[in-house]
């Protein structure tokens, strides 16, 4: 498991490595004929449709096709462990979320790469909120999460939430609130935010905390109720819907993003040209579209941007994690 100063050691080298991908404007990568984008996770997730929507565009730009490789499993290792072995030539890139970057490295005593020595940021591509919903199990007379504390310590037999997997972002905004409110709230873990919603649609459990994208078609079909948002401000997906900062419960803020890598060592010209290909897919007005009816937000960065938020994000969660006390093997 990472020791917060050995991230910090190894990210201030990485930030030094990353300046120097400013070059001069003249500097440019040869167009390639086909760049592959390794995702961790299945088709039709939201890691995959984020992949596939940049793929559309950056094709043309970086490359002259961009296609996307799925290789699933151990949510998102396997995929970051690819790219890390493969060459640093432009031609391999990963798509994933922060986590398999920020939080794993406090979760997993040992991972099959480093998530700052093995990769050089391209770019953060989107940016997602967390929300926490409630089905019928709940009496509508909850409307907040201060009703919902109050009845969960009325009903004590209540006191678990469905996340969309052990370790996810998800589990801890739940394991968060528990300790905030001083409830022994039980996570329940699903491979996956789809089976858990069915659940929570269903009565089967009262709460599940996941991504804001997940809950929207629900939220908007009526079937369930959303208490929260862990944006920092409300956001335009749900502008009714107030954030867990409102309503005392700031620790619960936190926005996750999908980002673009490429290995160790790959040529800051490529590197480069990469971002601003990049950029140019998120400027077009059908992959905003698209990522908006996912509850995304599309939010280009520089690499050095991505990097510092990868390390802000990374001192910030292994402290809460530590409080959590969770691992992988517990």
């Amino acid at each position: 498991m990472i020791h917060r100063r050995d991230f910090v050691a190894a990210s201030a080298a990485a930030v030094a490595a990353a300046s120097s991908l400013t070059l001069p404007l003249q500097a440019r990568a040869e167009k390639l004929k086909s760049t592959k984008i390794v995702v961790g996770f299945a088709p039709g997730g939201t890691t995959d449709l984020v992949a596939r929507r940049v793929a559309e565009k950056m094709g043309g730009n970086f490359a002259d096709m961009a296609i996307v490789d799925n290789r699933s499993g151990a949510g998102g290792q396997i995929a970051c462990a690819t790219v890390k072995s493969a060459p640093a030539d432009g031609q391999t890139l990963l798509c994933t979320p922060y986590s398999c970057m920020v939080i794993y490295p406090y979760v997993y005593k040992k991972l099959p790469y480093d998530p700052v020595a093995d990769f050089v940021p391209v770019g953060i591509a989107a940016t997602t909120t967390q929300a926490m919903a409630v089905g019928p199990l709940v009496p509508p007379s909850v409307k907040t999460v201060g009703d919902y504390v109050a009845w969960v310590r009325a009903n004590p037999q209540y006191a678990s939430y469905g996340s969309p997997a052990a370790g996810s972002t998800s589990h801890f905004l739940g394991a968060l609130l528990g300790i905030e409110s001083k409830l022994p709230l039980t996570q329940v873990p699903y491979r996956g935010a789809v089976p858990g919603i069915a659940d929570l649609v269903a009565g089967q459990i009262p709460v599940m905390f996941t991504t804001t994208g997940d809950l929207l078609p629900h939220y908007k079909a009526g079937k369930l109720r959303l208490l929260a948002t862990s944006a920092p401000q409300r956001t335009v997906f749900t502008p009714d819907v107030p954030t867990f900062a409102e309503q005392g419960f700031p620790m619960l803020s936190s926005e996750e993003w999908f980002g673009f890598y490429a290995p160790a060592n790959t040529p800051a010209v490529i590197v480069r040209s990469a971002n601003e290909a990049l950029r140019v897919a998120l400027k077009d007005e059908a992959v905003v579209s698209s990522l908006a009816t996912m509850g995304l937000t599309a939010t280009p960065s520089s690499p050095e941007e991505m990097l510092a938020s990868q390390r802000a994000n990374s001192e910030r969660w292994a402290p809460l994690i530590k409080k959590i006390g969770f691992t992988a093997e517990s």
